[in-house]
């Protein structure tokens, strides 16, 4: 069985932009590239044929990617998501217990998270520690750099 992928409708939107990209831009250029460097000559000794090949190479790896991830992906619709426990799609607020630091994540698929913009993957530690709790309720995620201590201040939807 095909494992889904989660994700929003806006990760879902991104991954097809960049596919697009790949597959639309990047390679001709790419495919340019190595046709203009063939055309210098030696290939053995031709550095701009061989940086080319490796683009060539590292893209299509990542459209092959793109397209298992667009294939595989379960977008859910956050404007339906409701509740008071947390789940995917959740925008929660969080203090730190310890320097009373505010913190607001919401809780996205692996290929859209972003920590510096507050998007954090569902199988990250603070969010699997988050998943089915409740405002009022305390957290403790252990992460590389130590344990640290939250307390669920609000959940907010889409």
């Amino acid at each position: 069985m095909v494992e889904k992928v989660p994700m929003t409708q806006s990760g879902f939107v991104k991954l097809q932009e960049e596919l697009r990209w790949r597959q639309q831009e990047e390679r001709p250029r790419i495919i340019e590239a190595i046709s203009e460097a063939r055309a210098h000559g030696d290939l053995s000794e031709n550095a701009e044929y061989h940086a080319a090949k490796e683009a060539q190479s590292l893209n299509e790896g990542r459209i092959g990617e793109l397209e298992d991830f667009v294939a595989r992906a379960e977008v859910i619709d956050l404007s339906k998501m409701s509740g008071s426990t947390i789940k995917f799609g959740a925008k929660v607020k969080l203090v730190d217990e310890d320097t009373d630091e505010e913190k607001i994540y919401q809780i996205v698929g692996d290929q859209e998270a972003d920590v510096k913009a507050g998007r954090i993957s569902i199988s990250s530690p603070i969010a699997r520690a988050l998943i089915g709790k409740e405002v009022g309720d305390s957290i403790e995620v252990v992460a590389p750099g130590g344990s640290k201590a939250y307390e669920i201040i609000s959940i907010n939807w889409g």
